[in-house]
């Protein structure tokens, strides 16, 4: 084991808790990824509220697919273990995005919150099912006895 992965691997204490984190981890990543995709279909599909609150935000009709494949693209990413950091990554752009458009259509606080906390659950869920990202974390249980 290198020094690199020694500092990361996570204490031998935390295999107890590393079980319940793998499981909300999980229970997460379906919930998150059923909404993404059913978000990227609606895109993708193009009904009429989609394209008048896409309009409405201040968007073409044009881009609306492109969101779409761009969202489906980053969610696939995110499912898949090789490259669900790179996903989340990501993802996280693409919900700043949304942010960003909500506070310029002078949309409400849970306009504004709601992607902003999708994008803290997409981590937290892929820091919940990686003990090596969780090691990364700054938060940690104080280890002084």
């Amino acid at each position: 084991m290198t020094t690199i992965e020694a500092s990361i691997a996570p204490p031998s204490s935390c295999k107890a808790r590393s079980k319940a984190a793998l499981i909300i981890g999980r229970v997460l990543l379906v919930l998150l990824t059923l909404f993404l995709l059913f978000d990227a279909s609606m895109k993708l599909a193009k009904p009429s509220f989609v394209v008048q609150a896409t309009v409405n935000l201040g968007y073409p009709e044009s881009s609306i697919i492109p969101l779409g494949i761009t969202l489906l693209a980053a969610t696939i990413l995110y499912l898949l273990p090789k490259t669900n950091v790179l996903g989340a990554i990501l993802l996280t752009g693409y919900l700043g995005g949304a942010v960003d458009a909500q506070l310029h259509a002078h949309a409400s606080p849970f306009s504004l919150l709601f992607p902003a906390a999708f994008g803290i659950l997409v981590w937290l869920s892929l820091i919940l099912r990686d003990p090596q990202l969780r090691a990364l974390t700054p938060a940690r249980r104080n280890t002084l006895n």
